[in-house]
C-alpha cells in the first residue's frame, strides 16, 4: 500500500506545478476575463439550442418515417394472422415461411405465380446487351440474366 501512495503523490505533484502558471495568467488582467466570460456565456446557450434542435429534428424524422411508410414484415403478418385465426404465433410464422419457400421454388422452376387480388410474379429473361462504364465511358458487355417481375392486379391498382 505504501508503494501506491507514493505513486499517487508523484502523479499529483506535476499537476500542481501546471496549475500554478494558469492561475498567474488568469490574475494578470481582469479586462481580458470579462470578454472571455461573456463569449463563453453566449456560446453555451447557442450550443444547447443547436443540440436540442438536432435532437428534435431527429425525433421528428423518426416519427415521420415511422408514420409515413410503416414496413409490414412477415413476422407482423404472422402475428396478425395468429390473432385473427386464434393460432399460435409460431405456427403462423412457420406457415408463412413455407409459403415464401414454395413461391421461391416455383419461381426457380420458371412457373408463373398468380395471387388473386395481389398480382402475378414471374421470371423474365433479359437478353445480353451492350452497356457503358459510367466512369470511363468504354463499352461493356452485359451478360444475359433473369429477373423477377411483378405485375399488380387490377383490383390492387384501383384500391390504391
Amino acid at each position: 500500500m505504501a508503494k501506491t501512495a507514493t505513486k499517487v503523490s508523484s502523479k499529483k505533484a506535476p499537476a500542481k506545478k501546471a496549475a500554478a502558471p494558469k492561475a498567474a495568467a488568469k490574475a494578470t488582467s481582469k479586462a481580458a476575463k470579462a470578454p472571455a466570460k461573456s463569449a463563453k456565456k453566449a456560446a453555451a446557450p447557442k450550443a444547447a439550442s443547436k443540440a436540442s434542435a438536432k435532437a428534435s429534428v431527429k425525433k421528428t424524422a423518426k416519427a415521420s418515417a415511422a408514420s409515413a411508410s410503416p414496413i409490414l414484415t412477415l413476422r407482423n403478418i404472422a402475428d396478425r394472422l395468429s390473432e385473427m385465426h386464434e393460432v399460435p404465433k409460431r405456427q403462423a410464422n412457420e406457415m408463412l415461411n413455407q409459403v415464401v419457400e414454395m413461391i421461391a421454388k416455383s419461381l426457380k422452376k420458371g412457373d408463373k405465380i398468380r395471387l388473386s387480388g395481389l398480382g402475378i410474379l414471374q421470371v423474365r429473361k433479359r437478353a445480353a446487351r451492350m452497356g457503358r462504364n459510367p466512369q470511363t465511358g468504354e463499352p461493356v458487355k452485359i451478360k444475359a440474366s433473369k429477373k423477377i417481375a411483378f405485375r399488380a392486379a387490377k383490383e390492387l391498382k384501383e384500391s390504391i
